[in-house]
């Protein structure tokens, strides 16, 4: 019966009674201590504080620069576009259809492997040896923006 259904055995807890007197356990500073954030209402703690331990965010070594005007590129390789055998005219959208452009950014070729089909690269970018391997094929590269 619904009515006789008691919890297990110490899964009850006592009310915590704050503020009630020495006899409670809990009285005079009621749990809070003495003076301090802690003891005031209204405490709110940033959440990067420690309790006064040396922060995490303190303690670990900032280093280097961001750039915060850094352009960033999707990298497509020369030889990618040899492995998915692209002919003719090639821009984001077949490099898209094959699968070699996922993010929504600008593309730059780079010249890692070795093309041997002479094509028409559409893309934002292109790295100075890619171009001078393109053209040694008889490819071009169309620039985008």
């Amino acid at each position: 019966m619904l009515n006789n259904l008691h919890p297990p055995q110490g899964a009850r807890h006592r009310r915590k009674r704050v503020g009630c007197g020495p006899g409670s356990g809990h009285g005079k500073t009621s749990t809070r201590g003495h003076k301090g954030a802690g003891a005031r209402k209204g405490k709110e703690y940033d959440a990067r504080f420690e309790g006064g331990q040396m922060p995490l965010y303190r303690k670990i070594p900032k280093r280097g620069f961001n750039n915060p005007t850094r352009k960033e590129f999707e990298i497509i390789n020369l030889g990618d576009i040899e492995r998915v055998k692209l002919t003719g005219t090639v821009n984001p959208e077949s490099f898209k259809k094959v699968g070699l452009y996922k993010k929504n950014i600008p593309i730059k070729i780079l010249s890692t492997g070795e093309i041997t089909v002479p094509i028409v690269i559409q893309a934002h970018a292109i790295s100075q040896s890619a171009l001078k391997k393109l053209e040694k094929i008889g490819g071009k590269f169309e620039k985008i923006s």
